[in-house]
């Protein structure tokens, strides 16, 4: 029995067809599955710079440019055995090359909207002094407060809980949360008002 040895991956594969011919005999026609390494290194040379000025349309620097011809034609080369007509490489490499500027253009502009506003002018050194001074007078003031009044309005206003949930957390009515709040507020306005 002979021995059929499979023939390795990375051949191609040449696969016969059998034709009748105009003599009427048949005829043994070979095709080739997918484009050669070859076949697309001449499309390189050849198109490298149309497909340069292609993407140079879609995108406006030519880094990008660039980079996005490299991509192609190495997602080109890897899926060349797809590619069944050598023919039609061209077609799809543009198509590629307008594909990846498409989604350079969505990262830029995916870029642009998360970029962080710009930060706004700095106050100047008395300003944030003053700021400081108000928050130490605050604190000081918030500390001089009962303890009810100060946990309702902690929760309140820096928590920024609503009072039916400062209600639940303390286990207290929502009439005392009022009560609580209103007379802290009282207390501070008093304390914030008093000479330093």
């Amino acid at each position: 029995m002979p021995v059929i040895a499979p023939v390795p991956a990375t051949r191609r594969a040449r696969i016969p067809a059998q034709r009748e011919g105009a003599d009427g005999v048949m005829a043994a026609e070979t095709t080739v599955a997918g484009t050669t390494v070859d076949h697309l290194t001449e499309t390189y040379r050849a198109h490298y710079r149309s497909l340069l000025g292609l993407a140079a349309l879609l995108l406006d620097d030519t880094a990008s440019c660039e980079d996005v011809v490299q991509e192609a034609f190495i997602r080109v080369h890897s899926a060349r055995k797809r590619v069944r007509d050598p023919e039609k490489t061209l077609a799809y490499l543009r198509q590629t090359v307008v594909n990846l500027s498409r989604s350079a253009l969505r990262r830029r502009i995916l870029g642009l909207k998360l970029l962080s506003k710009p930060m706004p002018d700095m106050a100047s050194a008395e300003e944030g002094a003053y700021d400081q001074l108000e928050r130490d007078a605050l604190i000081k003031a918030m500390k001089g407060l009962q303890r009810r009044q100060r946990e309702v309005l902690v929760l309140r206003y820096f928590a920024d809980m609503t009072e039916a949930q400062v209600a639940e957390t303390l286990g207290i009515s929502l009439g005392s949360v009022k009560a609580y709040g209103s007379r802290g507020i009282a207390a501070l306005r008093v304390a914030m008002e008093a000479p330093r």
